[in-house]
């Protein structure tokens, strides 16, 4: 094997390469307003708020949209166009209820009073959760492209990166929010 197609192996696509830094600085972003959040605790007039039952119902919904686009992946790299297409639905449909359960959890929230302007700890809790949800709007929309990709008549180009680019994002925002989670849960 050539020098030139073995170094291009060990190259890093520049799609995945573009994805981990962005991966970085929402990483950088959160990990500045997890801290904000601890320091601003200590405020005499904080409150602290239960979660709502509900966000533990999402996040068992975004680990299995996980799995399900995780099994995607090994069906599209195996060829399995028919698993894959119904894996791309199966995922992007609990996305869709994922966000679902997110606003039903903080429609639940809004009604016992803790609204933005009641105080300064419910504003970080949406502000934090907030750019959770768009984050995974993205996802969301990345896999809208992937079922339009699925479902064309066009030819088939049968390159994964696409494909591993959205899983890793995807995986992405469901360990986001598994922190998320416990960071709320553990810092009242």
């Amino acid at each position: 094997m050539s020098t030139v197609v073995m170094d291009q192996q060990r190259r890093i696509h520049p799609h995945k390469f573009t994805l981990w830094v962005g991966i970085a600085s929402i990483i950088m972003m959160f990990a500045g307003l997890t801290s904000a959040y601890i320091v601003k605790r200590n405020q005499p007039n904080w409150v602290a708020f239960d979660v709502p039952v509900i966000f533990w119902y999402s996040t068992a919904v975004i680990i299995i949209s996980s799995i399900t686009l995780m099994q995607a992946l090994k069906a599209f790299k195996q060829r399995e166009i028919r698993k894959y297409k119904s894996l791309v639905v199966t995922t992007l449909f609990l996305g869709v209820l994922f966000v679902i359960m997110q606003v039903i959890g903080f429609s639940q929230l809004w009604a016992k009073g803790m609204t933005l302007q009641a105080n300064v700890s419910f504003s970080f809790l949406y502000i934090i959760v907030g750019l959770h949800a768009i984050h995974v709007l993205g996802g969301i929309i990345a896999l809208i492209v992937l079922f339009a990709k699925a479902f064309s008549r066009k030819v088939r180009n049968y390159n994964a990166v696409p494909v591993e680019v959205v899983s890793t994002y995807w995986h992405f925002v469901d360990f986001l929010w598994i922190y998320l989670l416990i960071f709320l849960l553990m810092i009242r």
